[in-house]
Formats: C-alpha cells, sequence, structure tokens
C-alpha cells in the first residue's frame, strides 16, 4: 500500500507530462508560421549595431522591414554601400544609389557663448541642463559636456573648443549622438551638402548678442543674397531648405557672424585645433 501511494503520484505526473508534450507538439504543427528563409540571411550580413539608425527597433527589425517590402535595401547606413549590395543580392533586386548621411551640430557656440555660472558637477550634457537649465546663458546651444561622444562608437565626434564637432569621414550615421543630445542640436544630412547655419537660436538680436559672440542675429542677409529661395530667416533665425540648396556659398560669403560654414571649414577647424 506505502508502495502504491509513491508509485501513483509518479505516473500521474509521468502521464501529464506526456499529455501536455503531445499537446505542445501538435499546437506548434498548427500554429507553426513559416519564415522567409531570406530573414535570417538578411540578419546575418547587417553590422549588429542595433542603433536604431533605420528607423526600426534593432538589425532584426530592419532585416523584416526589407523582406515586407517596407524599408529599402540601402536602409543601414552603417553597413553602408557593401551592406546595401549583400542585401539586394538576397533580394534579389537592384540596390540602387544611396545617399550616405553624417551626423552635423547645430551650434558652433562653445567658447564664444557665455555661462551663467560654473558647473562643478556630473560631466555630462543631460545632468547639466537639470541645473538651473544649463550653464550656457544661450538656452539653445551646445553645452559642450561630451554626451555625443560618449554615445558614439565610431569615435566620430568630439568637444573641440567647448562645442561637439562631427569628424565626417569617421561618422557612419547611425544616429546615438542624435538622440543622445539633450538639447536635440544633432541631425543627420546628406553628405552632399556643404553649406551649414551652424545656430539654433530663436532669440531676438540683442539677447543674442549678450549669450554668444556668433549666434545669428536674424539680419536675413542670407535670405537677400540667396538666388535659388533656399534660405529663409524664420523665428529670428536662417534655415536652409537642403532639397533647393545648390551649395554655392554666396550666404556663407554675406554671414556677418560667420555661423553659416561650410563644412569642409569646420573639419579644418577641427584639425588645426587638434594640432
Amino acid at each position: 500500500m506505502y508502495t502504491l501511494s509513491i508509485i501513483a503520484p509518479v505516473v500521474a505526473l509521468g502521464a501529464m507530462g506526456l499529455f501536455f508534450g503531445l499537446l505542445l507538439a501538435v499546437s506548434s504543427k498548427i500554429f507553426h508560421v513559416e519564415q522567409d528563409e531570406r530573414l535570417p540571411q538578411i540578419t546575418e550580413v547587417l553590422p549588429g549595431a542595433n542603433c536604431g539608425g533605420c528607423g526600426y527597433p534593432g538589425c532584426s527589425g530592419f532585416a523584416s522591414a526589407v523582406v515586407a517590402g517596407e524599408a529599402p535595401c540601402s536602409g543601414c547606413a552603417v553597413g553602408g554601400p557593401e551592406t546595401a549590395a549583400k542585401i539586394a543580392a538576397i533580394m534579389g533586386v537592384e540596390a540602387g544609389a544611396q545617399d550616405r548621411k553624417v551626423a552635423h551640430v547645430n551650434c558652433r557656440g562653445g567658447h564664444n557663448a557665455k555661462r551663467k555660472f560654473e558647473y562643478e558637477g556630473i560631466q555630462d550634457c543631460l545632468a547639466a541642463s537639470k541645473v538651473g537649465s544649463g550653464d550656457l546663458a544661450c538656452a539653445y546651444g551646445c553645452l559642450g559636456y561630451g554626451t555625443c561622444e560618449k554615445a558614439c562608437p565610431y569615435d566620430a565626434i568630439h568637444v573641440v573648443n567647448g562645442v561637439a564637432v562631427v569628424q565626417a569621414d569617421k561618422c557612419r550615421a547611425c544616429g546615438l549622438c542624435v538622440s543622445s543630445c539633450p538639447r536635440h542640436l544633432i541631425s543627420l544630412v546628406s553628405e552632399k551638402q556643404d553649406v551649414f547655419v551652424s545656430c539654433s537660436s530663436h532669440d531676438r538680436g540683442p539677447v543674442l548678442r549678450e549669450n554668444c559672440n556668433i549666434g545669428c542675429i536674424g539680419c536675413t542677409l542670407c535670405q537677400k543674397t540667396c538666388k535659388h529661395d533656399a534660405i529663409h530667416v524664420v523665428d529670428n533665425l536662417a534655415s536652409i531648405d537642403y532639397d533647393k540648396c545648390v551649395n554655392c556659398g554666396e550666404c556663407v560669403a554675406v554671414c556677418p557672424r560667420k555661423l553659416i560654414v561650410r563644412a569642409s571649414s569646420i573639419t579644418s577647424e577641427t584639425r588645426q585645433s587638434a594640432l
């Protein structure tokens, strides 16, 4: 009787295990979803950065979007043309031309911008922005504590003379610096774009002059000079329409504050500062 009381539960558990095992096996057959064989192949050729720069949740999300026809083969900026070609081969289509993008910091303030007080906290832009809305007098400018620099896995962005600067040849357009900036000063633009308004302030001229030595004062000289209707002053700040801009540089020449710049000049200044 004692032996039976031990054996019975063991047999019952075994029977239950067998029953549920069979149930799972049958369910897996009934509810099985066929996976497109191209999905793991595309995932395999992706760089695995899982940066989200493509607009999808990680590399697997992008691969699923490509297979579904919702994303282009050239959508992975980190992988570049080589990865785009491999994905296109898997999909059996032409890769197409890829407009490479790079990050750009819309501020040149740095040491030209005034500070309200001396910040002695954690060397992080988000942390600094929580203390009196930041120590920078300009509420729109780069705080310069290198949060973007720490976020970049490609060593493509550094704080130089108090302001973040992108080294275009290293940038992979992953977008991590864009999302890490608490003041939203960084954007991804076409590598073909050479002229930029390196300011984000919407303060009026008198206030701007008090806060920064080179910020946009909204004088509209650039707007009046442009023959392509590609630059306008909106809410006290010059803004370039990249679809219309032909990189002629006439706005660069007339800007009295020298804040409309060519990408090549930013690169040159950065290299000189590093020497």
